[in-house]
């Protein structure tokens, strides 16, 4: 005889409510800390990653001038380092964001699907890094190909703030682009869509990547819209594959029990 499991007491919405503000507590604490952090990277990494790739275009375009950045208010200098700081405070939290969002939708899958816990939130932060990595790889064409677009008449000279604003923003823009794959799916897990409505509607699918590419790219030049675009349509393909494999292994699953 088999014993019944006990159902789980539903959520009510304020319990769910109550839940989000807790998680949402969890993930401004982690990017306060990392965000300290980052007040101590942030030398390093001006020097060090940050502006590399403006020297590397100043020295390959012959301008003959001391690469740096020019600070024109008084409080341009402390506002960047205040903002960079965010930024890698919310890098580095991204392990903890993740596993709080997981943890926030899990109550909605069952036993089988909660087992996707970890690797939601490792190939969560390496497709987030990975994209970061790729945006900051074509950043050096797309800063040489904005500025020679200019003409030869315009001197290259970036605040702190427009440089820098430019290159994290496409870092975390590229980052949180890479993770197409995994809301597709989640969807898939969550019966939203099906790999076979995914593959009818690829056509579309492909012009909306392009659309959402040039929308979150804020240089908006050709070698960014293709570096974010192309992998984006590829993690698409390997959605609707991941997607099949899981629906097969579902439906295997339940003509075992």
């Amino acid at each position: 005889m088999r014993l019944r499991r006990s159902t789980p007491v539903p959520q009510t919405f304020w319990d769910h409510l109550a839940e989000l503000r807790t998680r949402i507590i969890v993930c401004a604490c982690a990017i306060g800390v990392g965000a300290g952090g980052g007040v101590f990277l942030y030398d390093w990494l001006l020097t060090e990653i940050f502006l590399p790739p403006y020297c590397r275009v100043l020295e390959a375009q012959n301008i003959d001038r001391e690469c740096g950045l020019v600070i024109t208010q008084p409080l341009d200098g402390f506002k960047t380092r205040i903002r960079m700081s965010l930024y890698v405070g919310f890098v580095l939290s991204m392990p903890v964001l993740l596993w709080n969002l997981w943890r926030f939708i899990t109550p909605a899958l069952d036993k089988r699907e909660k087992r996707f816990a970890i690797p939601f939130v490792v190939s969560g932060v390496t497709l987030f890094c990975l994209g970061a990595v790729v945006a900051y790889l074509t950043f050096e064409k797309a800063l040489d190909f904005l500025i020679s677009f200019g003409g030869d008449s315009v001197d290259p000279l970036f605040s702190p703030g427009s440089y820098l604003g430019l290159i994290t923003y496409m870092m975390i823009a590229f980052g949180i682009g890479f993770e197409f794959p995994i809301v597709l799916i989640f969807l898939q897990l969550a019966g939203v869509v099906t790999p076979q409505q995914l593959s009818r509607s690829r056509r579309i699918v492909i012009v909306g990547i392009v659309v959402v590419a040039a929308i979150i790219t804020p240089s908006g030049d050709p070698v960014s819209l293709a570096a974010l675009s192309v992998p984006m349509y590829v993690f698409y393909e390997l959605a609707v594959l991941i997607g099949r494999y899981v629906h097969r292994s579902s439906k295997a699953g339940l003509k075992l029990s």
